[in-house]
């Protein structure tokens, strides 16, 4: 089953076995964030204050997701929608369904978590908590322009796996190559959440199978990591927000949020696992 499938399908066992509150709202960014880190990302809000984040410029073109977003013609994230309606329209093929299905799917998990009384330890780092040292050598999946230094800084070798041909090459110390394949070569992998979005996560999992470690980050890794942990994935960083009402305000701003949220990292040997989760949040 893939993983978009599984995470549906857990969402549904929540709402067999609990009350899922219905959406409050849906927050987007102003259109003068558009082309910042202000302007990426939603947040969908439930009923008893959870947030849920979500990438929004998927799609073609850039942008084309968010404007459908503002415009409000699917209509899916009207307040009192059911949560769980929301969330299996992940599972669409539109990329402005499928993103605020994620948003969905990561604020139900929120309130999930809350409820069961369990909060993931915060990161340790910026690359993953991978504990890069001179050996490793680094898959990136996605260029991350701001952690290049601070990985050839710990003497792991570094290659970047793209999709803009503009960007491949050999250069200081690192490559990077439109071939996933250069997988292969790495023990440890760093992969952006939005992979989660763009349904290219099965395929990547699959290709990584060798590697010894591999962190999935982003604020959008803050779903449950069930299904990921099963496939390989070792690590989790997501964002966990302390300060609802600010990051609210901060979003629909386009001022930035970082302050209002915290970067947990979640390693598969401290997840108490869903049915734990799903008992404790029963009692």
């Amino acid at each position: 089953m893939p993983i978009a499938a599984e995470l549906v399908a857990q969402i549904e066992r929540i709402a067999q076995s609990l009350p899922v509150p219905p959406v409050r709202a849906l927050h987007l960014p102003p259109p003068h964030a558009d082309d910042t880190r202000e302007g990426e990302f939603c947040a969908l809000e439930l009923d008893d204050g959870s947030l849920g984040l979500s990438f929004v410029l998927l799609g073609v073109p850039v942008g084309a997701t968010l404007a459908a977003l503002r415009d409000g013609s699917d209509r899916l994230a009207l307040p009192a929608t059911p949560a769980l309606d929301l969330a299996r329209a992940y599972g669409a093929s539109a990329p402005a369904r499928r993103t605020l299905g994620f948003a969905a799917i990561n604020a139900i998990t929120r309130s999930l978590y809350d409820r069961a009384g369990f909060k993931p330890p915060p990161a340790r780092g910026s690359i993953g908590d991978l504990d890069l040292a001179p050996g490793d050598h680094l898959g990136m999946i996605g260029l991350f322009p701001p952690l290049i230094e601070r990985v050839l800084a710990t003497g792991a070798r570094l290659t970047v796996v793209e999709l803009r041909a503009d960007l491949a090459g050999v250069r200081d110390g690192w490559e990077v190559t439109l071939d996933p394949a250069a997988l292969n070569r790495c023990n440890k992998i760093l992969c952006t959440s939005t992979v989660l979005l763009n349904d290219t996560i099965d395929d990547i999992l699959a290709r990584c199978r060798h590697a010894e470690r591999i962190a999935l980050i982003g604020p959008g890794a803050s779903c449950l990591p069930d299904a990921l942990f099963a496939r390989g994935v070792t690590s989790m960083g997501g964002t966990w927000i302390d300060d609802a009402a600010g990051l609210k305000r901060a979003l629909v701003r386009g001022e930035p949020w970082g302050r209002c949220a915290t970067k947990f990292a979640l390693r598969r040997e401290q997840y108490p696992g869903f049915e734990t989760l799903l008992e404790r949040a029963a009692d």
